[in-house]
C-alpha cells in the first residue's frame, strides 16, 4: 500500500490560514521546500468560491506535477481533476465516493478513534490521517490527542499509509515519523511561516533523516 502513497511532506492549505498572504504563493513557496502533496481546505466559503479557489491552486500544482486533494466536497474534487479527496467519519462516506469517482486516486479518511479502523470505511479509503497526533488550535472538533503510543498502536493495525496531522514542527516531526508515520501534515506552520519555502525545507529534511 505504501507504495501507491509515495508522499512524505503533505500542506494542508486554505486562504484562511494564510493570513494576508496570497495562498497559491504561500503553496508554491512551500512547494519549492520540498512539499510533496497539497490539500485545499475550505470549511466557510460557497462550493463556488471554492471551485475558484481550487482552479488557482490547480495551477500553480500542475506546474510543479503537485497533486491535489480537496477536503470533503465531492463535486469539487470532480469539478477540478483533483488526485483525491480526505474525508472524516462526518463527511462523504468512501463507499459513496467510490460510487461516484471511479478514478479517484486518493482517499483519505481520518482516524480520530480506534474503533473506525474496523469500518467498512476505513476498508475502502487508501490513507488514514491521525487526527490529531497533538491538538491544534487549527482543528478543534476531535474527539482525542493520540500521541506517539496512540501512533503506535494504529501502525501495528493497518499496513496502509499513516499521515500525521495536528500541531506538527520542527520539534516534533523526527519522533512522530519513528512512531510509525509515513508523512506529515502541516497547515498553520507553513503557511503563517515568514518563509514557507525554508520552513518546508527543514520538516522534509527532518523525515527523510528519519524515515
Amino acid at each position: 500500500m505504501k507504495n501507491n502513497f509515495p508522499f512524505q511532506l503533505y500542506l494542508i492549505l486554505s486562504e484562511e490560514a494564510c493570513l494576508n498572504e496570497d495562498f497559491c504563493k504561500v503553496a508554491e513557496q512551500a512547494i519549492l521546500g520540498g512539499v510533496d502533496l497539497v490539500q485545499l481546505r475550505e470549511k466557510n466559503c460557497s462550493t463556488d468560491n471554492f471551485k475558484q479557489k481550487a482552479l488557482r491552486l490547480q495551477d500553480v500544482l500542475t506546474k510543479h506535477s503537485i497533486p491535489l486533494i480537496i477536503n470533503d466536497n465531492l463535486e469539487v474534487a470532480l469539478s477540478v481533476g483533483a488526485y483525491g479527496i480526505h474525508v472524516g467519519a462526518n463527511d462523504i462516506a468512501p463507499l459513496e465516493i467510490r460510487k461516484q469517482w471511479a478514478a479517484c486516486q486518493s482517499i483519505g479518511y481520518s482516524i480520530e478513534d480506534i474503533q473506525q479502523m474496523d469500518s467498512i470505511s476505513a476498508q475502502l479509503s487508501d490513507c488514514f490521517g491521525v487526527s490529531p497526533v497533538y491538538k491544534t488550535n487549527t482543528k478543534t472538533d476531535t474527539i482525542i490527542e493520540w500521541g506517539l503510543d496512540g501512533l503506535e498502536k494504529i501502525r501495528k493495525s493497518t499496513d496502509k499509509p499513516l499521515i500525521a496531522i495536528g500541531n506538527m514542527n520542527t520539534a516534533n516531526v523526527y519522533e512522530v515519523i519513528k512512531a510509525g508515520a509515513d508523512c506529515i501534515a502541516i497547515s498553520s506552520f507553513i503557511c503563517q511561516a515568514k518563509n514557507p519555502q525554508q520552513v518546508a525545507y527543514e520538516i522534509k529534511q527532518m523525515i527523510q533523516r528519519a524515515l
